[in-house]
């Protein structure tokens, strides 16, 4: 019989993912859990493996697609079945989501997609609102756009957040025409929007042969201008940037310090052949003189809750590292960072590193984060004003370290020095508290063993 696996919810509250590459075609036989295809989601790319035994008949979307969590990914013939393939979408969905005593035997359930739904042959669809809702919802650019008669004045329904219901062809022939599909969804109604659908609006409300707005090219460079699509992890990190802008009031405060003891000690260890292995530099004992820090000043392990009311203090620290990759600023975090070493944390930055630039950072490895560090010293940088991660209180940028004339015991020397660069969320730190922890890190950055003081 003839089964259809959709995309699955990737969790944190993803709603779509983009087509890396298929990794298999039609006629491909696949064994359960051999990867069909890389997807990317805002934070992550994701191996999708298979959850059947059996050939591929069709794939769905193509390479570079966006697809919505619940649409039909890929469709497979399944062998050892009563019934040839099914007559219809309908079916092959209703195969796809049966209860577990009714799945094929070939079908397992995939960790992280959640249990196959105990009944109905649909997915529940989310709550409805009515056309005026919607309608408020619409870009206000667009609507000035199009004639005031573009939105019909009955009470039509359509489904909020979601993307209008069509096919990757009549998508693509809407943004050739320049026609928003959520304007035209509003006129037909809990229906799959037609090619016929948009031709017919288009023809509406612009002269023949004239798009609604002047259809945009992503892809196609001209001699003034480049345009990039905005999606995936930079449209992520744009939205929660813009969002922790506008909603924590920052403030940042700056200590130059001089970091010749810490840098002679990185050369001490790195000399060691029993350290051999282990790359360990200025962020890592950034890194442990935070965890020290977080612990006398636990006001910048915290978050906001706005909606219970309450200053929550973690007591454990999630260490957010922020990695500039091929796709974007992301910040994945190394769990339970106060209970490792210096070598723990040297290697487990190592390991965030390399999963980062390869593009294989898992979205669980994305989620959560109590407080942050950004390494600006690598390009060059020595201060910054970081913006806070959404749900922390702080972040602390990491300067260059260089040498530059210092006053060392009355005497004028050239010593290492490095600046951080500390923002909080004011409503959480007040500036001594605040000051407190960059005095902390600072202390142990120019005399490692006061590490030995504070643990």
């Amino acid at each position: 019989m003839t089964v259809e696996f959709r995309l699955p919810d990737l969790g944190e509250g993803l709603t779509e993912a983009e087509i890396v590459q298929w990794l298999v075609a039609p006629g491909d036989t696949v064994a359960l859990n051999q990867t069909l295809a890389e997807v990317e989601t805002a934070k992550a790319i994701v191996e999708l493996p298979s959850p059947y035994d059996g050939v591929v008949t069709a794939l769905h979307a193509d390479a570079g697609e966006t697809v919505a969590v619940g649409a039909a990914l890929i469709a497979f013939d399944v062998e050892g079945q009563d019934g040839g393939p099914a007559s219809d979408a309908e079916e092959t969905a209703s195969a796809a989501a049966a209860a577990p005593g009714d799945t094929p035997a070939a079908q397992a359930n995939l960790v992280g997609y959640g249990a196959a739904p105990a009944g109905g042959s649909r997915p529940a669809r989310r709550a409805r609102r009515t056309a005026a809702a919607a309608a408020s919802a619409v870009d206000t650019a667009v609507l000035e756009a199009a004639p005031h008669d573009a939105l019909p004045t009955g009470p039509v329904e359509t489904v909020p957040g979601e993307r209008p219901r069509s096919t990757p062809p009549v998508r693509a022939h809407a943004k050739r025409l320049g026609v928003d599909l959520v304007l035209v969804a509003a006129e037909v109604g809990d229906r799959p929007i037609t090619r016929a659908d948009v031709d017919a609006y288009a023809e509406r409300v612009a002269p023949v042969g004239t798009p609604v707005r002047p259809p945009e090219s992503a892809s196609a460079p001209t001699e003034r201008e480049t345009r990039i699509p905005i999606r995936g992890v930079r449209k992520h990190t744009a939205e929660a940037m813009v969002s922790s802008a506008f909603t924590a009031p920052h403030v940042t405060c700056f200590h130059t310090v001089d970091v010749t003891a810490t840098m002679e000690l990185i050369a001490t260890l790195k000399a060691d052949r029993a350290l051999a292995g282990h790359r360990i530099g200025p962020l890592a004992v950034v890194a442990k003189a935070v965890c020290l820090a977080l612990a006398r000043t636990p006001g910048l392990n915290a978050r906001w809750d706005d909606e219970s009311g309450h200053i929550v203090q973690h007591h454990f620290v999630d260490l957010g590292i922020a990695a500039a990759t091929d796709r974007g600023l992301i910040v994945p975090n190394i769990r339970d960072a106060e209970r490792l070493s210096l070598v723990g944390l040297a290697d487990a930055l190592s390991a965030l590193t390399e999963t980062a630039r390869s593009g294989r950072t898992s979205p669980a490895e994305l989620a959560g984060g109590t407080f942050s560090i950004t390494n600006i010293g690598v390009f060059g940088i020595d201060a910054g004003t970081p913006i806070l991660p959404p749900g922390q209180s702080g972040i602390l940028a990491v300067g260059a370290v260089r040498p530059q004339p210092w006053v060392h015991r009355g005497e004028l020397a050239v010593r290492q020095v490095m600046t951080l660069s500390l923002s909080f969320d004011h409503r959480v730190v007040d500036g001594a508290e605040g000051a407190r922890f960059l005095k902390d890190v600072a202390d142990v950055l120019e005399e490692p063993g006061r590490a030995m003081l504070m643990a």
